[in-house]
């Protein structure tokens, strides 16, 4: 089995825990494999991870979620400043320009990341960067994601989750059909129905808007000289995700490619919503020895 080695890179503002599989520098020659998601932390790359025992495999926990324990007093979660935190972190490794495979608001972060760190990244897997600013019904994509914000502050995070969950599997535009339904039940998902009283989930709060909001600059990104995937679950058919990784990908000029599963096709099945991580690992290493 392959060793994993913890380690606290202390930044301002942050203690950045981050995990190693595998030798520094790998032995191979070829490039540390760097896993990120945001608002999921190091252990949902679990799965997929332990189908590349032959990489050396990084993940690590975004600023202010799971191990990474802030110290600069604030709540706010930005691509510019996760972009900042990766940029140290692969300086920190030693081991020169990175393969990063990066999901969800991940992907946003890594796409700032090579747009302010062009260096940094040889190849970035983008799987399904939620980016409201790419899609053509932008303003009800925003007003989806208040009313779930809304959902979450007036009856607590079951809620917000009940309404963030009808969002997220909602195929198609968002339309006055969907802004026309009741609010879901949160038992009907199996979720909790009483509040506990918290408001500082990263997900259902405020916290994150920055990442949905974030507009990418294609004339940075084409200047890179790093080779950028745009992803999309075979499953995901025309989910938010799904039509915010087709506007990317339509932005930078390029076609979607298309892996396993949905939007958490990496997960195994310990986390309620498993994919397919042996058949997306196996795409994942065509789509980077493609490069």
């Amino acid at each position: 089995m392959t060793t994993t080695r913890t380690h606290t890179l202390t930044l301002p503002g942050v203690d950045l825990v981050y995990d190693v599989r595998g030798p520094l520098p790998p032995e191979d020659g070829r490039p540390p494999l760097l896993m990120v998601a945001q608002p999921m932390t190091a252990e949902g790359f679990t799965a997929l991870a332990a189908n590349f025992p032959d990489r050396t495999v990084v993940t690590y926990d975004p600023r202010g979620l799971g191990r990474s324990r802030r110290t600069d007093g604030r709540s706010d979660n930005t691509p510019q400043q996760q972009a900042a935190d990766l940029h140290l972190l692969i300086e920190a490794l030693g081991a020169g320009p990175v393969e990063m495979f990066a999901s969800s608001g991940g992907a946003v972060t890594a796409l700032e990341l090579v747009a302010t760190h062009p260096d940094d990244v040889r190849t970035l897997v983008a799987h399904e960067p939620p980016i409201n600013a790419v899609l053509p019904d932008a303003a009800n994509a925003e007003r989806a994601r208040a009313a779930f914000n809304e959902a979450y502050e007036a009856n607590g995070a079951g809620a917000g989750m009940a309404a963030f969950i009808a969002m997220t599997s909602w195929q198609g535009e968002f339309t006055d059909e969907y802004f026309a339904r009741p609010t879901p039940d949160p038992a009907t998902f199996g979720l909790p129905t009483e509040d506990d009283g918290t408001r500082d989930d990263p997900l259902l709060s405020k916290n994150s808007w920055a990442v949905t909001d974030y507009r990418p600059d294609p004339a940075q990104l084409a200047a890179a000289p790093t080779r950028i995937v745009i992803a999309v679950g075979e499953e995901s058919g025309q989910t938010y995700t799904a039509r915010t990784a087709i506007g990317t990908a339509a932005l930078l000029g390029q076609q979607v490619t298309v892996f396993p599963s949905h939007h958490g096709g990496f997960l195994g099945g310990e986390f309620g919503y498993a994919g397919k991580p042996e058949e997306f690992a196996a795409r994942l290493r065509e789509v980077l020895a493609a490069g």
